[in-house]
């Protein structure tokens, strides 16, 4: 196998031998992007230079015995987190010119692992969509079928990943675009409990459901990244001060005892035969392995959708209002007075599914709505908590489809963004929890597209995640897939 194609821990084992240097990863993967790039189009920003700069700083490290298990890595970053003296547009117009004076904390934690950053990755404007389609630069195409959308919002994080032009990536997910994406190109992604990883830096789109996690090649690769970016960081008032175990050593334990709980919810009207029948499957393994199964009910489930859609715009109205054209980011020279200088930066710099959730969600704060709508939403997303609070009571481990149907077509949703939004809906409900969930590969449709397995979690129990995610990618066998990228 090629270099670019291996996982973090096989890299990792040849790079302590000194079988392989750090630099000569890195030209592996870039050489895997020049030769790729034009039909996958993940990258927004690529650092070659700096990137081989890093690697040589990692192999002075790697010489040393106690070099950090990411030392000499290289990564891809969705361009949504803030990374010293390197271009972070967040996938808009508005800040096309941006480059932050400071790095975000998980940047921060994977810089002090010696990790090599490659560049940074496309998505969803701001992170808002399910397919990608929404950024200013382009659409990424998903390296399985390169018709086909690789999921949003980290769409570019997940493909990067998929083609071999990164060894693993970070993405963010706010209802759903760590793990739909994970789905839809094929890899492991894994969206942590809120708070578990730090947000400063993160460039804000919905400050109650935000969380920062990994995509990677397999379980082991994710749990390792997981290590890493974990921790405590008091320049984030949502992170929470508790121990971070070692993930990694999850993994080593088996399925027995274990109570997988099936939400009859997720497998309703809508779910394509094929996405069900893989999750099904995924199912009977484990159960054949010596985990228990019972179906539950998560009652609150079918409110999710509409809950977000108000909760995450209002959440967005409030975060984007910083984008005037004052301060930095692009500024409108059309303007004559300050109004309008306002008015005419912000309609040309947002594109139009970014200012459809500013219009949404301004409307339902403002005086004699909020009642009606924020609050009402506000209070189905607690319903949506008890639920879960009931039944991971006697489940260790919640188990359902992520998306409702394999990748589509690139352009085949635009022009419905309800379509689009529906697409969320079986993921939504994690984000409005705080709970940790994530997508393992489980199979392919007929068409050859990669179908995804949902699994979550009660709070800061990514352990049970990973350890059952760990059996199930043993059991299945599948992880070594890759794409032709013909």
């Amino acid at each position: 196998m090629k270099l670019y194609e291996l996982t973090i821990h096989k890299l990792q084992e040849m790079l302590a031998g000194r079988e392989i240097s750090a630099v000569e990863l890195t030209r592996s993967v870039l050489d895997r992007i020049e030769q790729t790039e034009p039909k996958v189009n993940a990258y927004l920003t690529l650092e070659t230079d700096k990137a081989l700069e890093q690697a040589e700083a990692a192999d002075k490290k790697l010489t040393e015995k106690q070099a950090a298990p990411l030392c000499g890595i290289p990564f891809a970053i969705k361009d949504v987190m803030c990374t010293k003296g390197m271009r972070t547009t967040a996938g808009s117009k508005i800040l096309e010119s941006f480059v932050p004076p400071y790095d975000a904390t998980v940047i921060e934690k994977l810089r002090a692992e010696g990790a090599v950053f490659v560049g940074k990755v496309s998505m969803d404007e701001f992170a808002m969509g399910s397919a990608n389609e929404n950024c200013a630069y382009g659409v990424p195409h998903n390296p399985w079928n390169f018709d086909h959308i690789c999921g949003g919002s980290s769409g570019g994080s997940a493909a990067s990943v998929a083609a071999g032009e990164c060894i693993a990536s970070l993405g963010s997910d706010t209802g759903g675009s760590i793990r739909q994406p994970g789905s839809h190109c094929g890899v492991v992604g894994l969206k942590p409990t809120y708070g578990r990883v730090s947000r400063f830096g993160l460039l804000a789109f919905a400050s109650s459901l935000d969380q920062i996690g990994p995509l990677t090649k397999d379980v082991t690769d994710c749990a390792m990244m997981l290590n890493a970016i974990c921790g405590y960081d008091p320049k984030d008032s949502t992170s929470v001060d508790r121990p971070v175990p070692d993930h990694r050593a999850a993994l080593e334990e088996g399925l027995e005892g274990m109570t997988i709980g099936i939400p009859k919810e997720y497998f309703g009207a809508g779910l394509d035969p094929e996405v069900k029948k893989a999750v099904l499957n995924s199912i009977t393994r484990l159960k054949e392995a010596g985990a228990e199964t019972r179906d539950v009910s998560l009652p609150h489930t079918e409110y999710g959708v509409a809950a977000y859609y108000i909760i995450a715009p209002a959440e967005a109205s409030s975060n984007l209002a910083r984008y005037d054209g004052v301060r930095y980011g692009f500024r409108s020279q059309e303007g004559e007075s300050l109004l309008e200088m306002y008015s005419k930066t912000r309609s040309q710099g947002f594109g139009d599914e970014v200012k459809r959730r500013i219009i949404i969600g301004t409307y339902a704060l403002s005086s004699g709505y909020y009642d009606a709508y924020y609050k009402k939403a506000s209070q189905a997303r607690t319903l949506i908590v008890e639920d879960y609070k009931k039944v991971f009571a006697e489940c260790d481990v919640l188990i359902s489809p992520v998306a409702p149907s394999p990748a589509w077509r690139i352009g085949e949703k635009t022009h419905d963004p309800l379509s689009m939004y529906l697409m969320d809906a079986l993921t939504i409900p994690a984000n409005l929890a705080g709970i940790p969930a994530m997508s393992v590969p489980c199979g392919f449709s007929t068409d050859g597209l990669p179908i995804g397995v949902q699994m979550q979690a009660s709070h800061f129990e990514e352990e049970k995640l990973l350890r059952v995610a760990g059996g199930l990618e043993k059991l299945l066998g599948i992880a070594s897939a890759k794409p032709s990228m013909d």
